[in-house]
């Protein structure tokens, strides 16, 4: 992997740049849409390319479990499997770990838990979750860590850092053993919760560890907004400025806004797939709730000016029908209008960047989006 910085914004930490993977290039800040089972629910890997998608997240934790490691080696990753020809990121599978399991114990050598299929037992060690990675074959592979729940007291949130850390270690060992760096590359997850003192030690030490890229994790937990931008604010400027940030698991576009201004280069969220699923769609004047009887008879599209497949064709009042019909299109449509949003949200945003104008594009974006949010 190769990462390099081409713009910074003179007013924030804002930044654009550009990483070579093995399967391509991709342009950041970038927005990833979540792909968990090999699959971006209700869209092909081909209408994914359409939208302009640079790359997508796996999910380690559900791959692991099903189609299982000795179908995905067969097909030489998820690559062929799912007919994805641009990168893949996949996550370590701890936070599906720690949040989906019936039951999970954690120890020095990794973390027993119930699968949520069937209920048989499986253990993770940071070894085995970069093994599991190798066979996803994604182009960037992530440590295994203790998402740290939230709220955590201080002392829990130090146990958790800590051992999140060493876990760390272990990860790069292996991925080093097993002649991985080429391939893959190996990213670390900053934990601490919402302590500044444990977020910046984390950060620092992760740092002298010299990984390829760096993600914070343990935000979206729970905690309120102020707390996970708090977060960002402690934790990014401790991380190699010559490295790529990322921020899991948040996608609303006023927190990867806030975000990037914090310096931050890649996300993920299920946030506009999961709010597509049930009629919410994003637009510049805020979210949209199609199921609303106001838009029965509307023959505008969802947004003006939106190219995505949706809006170039069908009406509100269409989409309305659609989805009060309990009608399959209706998710598909609504699910290629949000990711198609969120990728020409960070077209726009690398744009501004480019010309030294973000801070007055986020300002007039949030003015706009959060004075026309629905409920």
């Amino acid at each position: 992997m190769e990462f390099s910085l081409l713009h910074k914004d003179p007013d924030t930490d804002a930044r654009t740049g550009v990483l070579r993977l093995p399967h391509g290039t991709v342009e950041t800040p970038v927005f990833m849409p979540v792909g968990t089972q090999a699959s971006v629910k209700s869209l092909d890997s081909r209408e994914l390319r359409e939208l302009g998608v640079e790359i997508l997240l796996g999910n380690t934790y559900h791959l692991y479990l099903r189609p299982g490691t000795e179908v995905l080696d067969a097909f030489g990753g998820i690559h062929r499997f799912m007919q994805w020809d641009r990168p893949v990121l996949t996550d370590s599978g701890g936070f599906q770990i720690f949040s989906l399991s019936a039951l999970n114990k954690v120890s020095e050598e990794g973390v027993l838990f119930r699968s949520g299929l069937d209920g048989s037992r499986h253990f993770f060690t940071p070894e085995k979750s970069v093994d599991i990675q190798r066979s996803i074959g994604a182009d960037i592979i992530m440590c295994l860590d203790e998402c740290t729940e939230y709220p955590a007291r201080y002392d829990r949130a130090a146990v958790s850092m800590a051992l999140t850390e060493r876990w760390a270690q272990r990860c790069k060992a292996r991925w080093e053993q097993e002649g991985m760096t080429e391939a893959q590359s190996l990213f670390a997850i900053v934990q601490g919760g919402v302590h500044e003192s444990l977020r910046r030690e984390s950060a620092q030490a992760l740092a002298a560890l010299d990984f390829p890229g760096y993600a914070i994790g343990g935000v979206s937990v729970g905690e309120s907004k102020e707390e996970m931008e708090q977060a960002v604010a402690w934790t990014a400027p401790e991380l190699p400025r010559d490295k790529p940030r990322y921020l899991m698991g948040v996608g609303a576009p006023e927190d990867l806004l806030n975000a990037i201004a914090l310096g931050v280069d890649m996300f993920d969220c299920v946030m506009p797939t999961r709010n597509a699923r049930h009629g919410n769609l994003f637009t510049g004047q805020g979210r949209l709730n199609i199921k609303n009887a106001r838009f029965a008879r509307d023959t505008g599209p969802v947004e003006e000016n939106c190219d995505c497949p949706a809006c170039r064709t069908y009406s509100r009042a269409y989409m309305h029908h659609l989805f009060r019909s309990g009608e399959l299109l209706a998710l598909r449509l609504n699910t290629l209008h949000n990711l198609f949003f969120m990728i020409q949200l960070t077209t726009r945003v690398r744009d501004a960047i480019r010309n030294s104008a973000f801070g007055p594009f986020k300002k007039a974006f949030l003015q706009t989006y959060t004075r026309g949010m629905e409920a």
